[in-house]
């Protein structure tokens, strides 16, 4: 599968071969923050998803699909407020 990149990049092959050509190159997409790839095709805002240049897909649930098709569930943890509400309460 080939993947448009953005102007000024190369578009390369997904599965093995690295689409990213920034300086400094963004994280792998098996990297701890492979979320901080830039985006390739964004498309958060009216489907929810985006393609990042690691191949990662990242989705607005907090999930992502790497490019060797395993899946991460949302692994954000719960929102500092609710946290906080539940110390408070208890």
């Amino acid at each position: 599968m080939l993947v448009k990149a953005p102007q000024g990049t190369r578009s390369q092959p997904i599965g093995g071969t690295e689409m990213c050509t920034h300086e400094p190159q963004c994280p792998a997409a098996t990297a701890v923050d492979a979320e901080a790839a830039h985006v390739v095709h964004g498309h958060m805002a009216e489907q929810g998803w985006s393609l990042l240049c690691n191949g990662v897909v990242v989705f607005a649930d907090g999930g992502e699909i790497r490019p060797d098709c395993s899946i991460l569930p949302d692994h954000r943890g719960p929102a500092l407020h609710r946290t906080i509400q539940k110390e408070l309460a208890a």
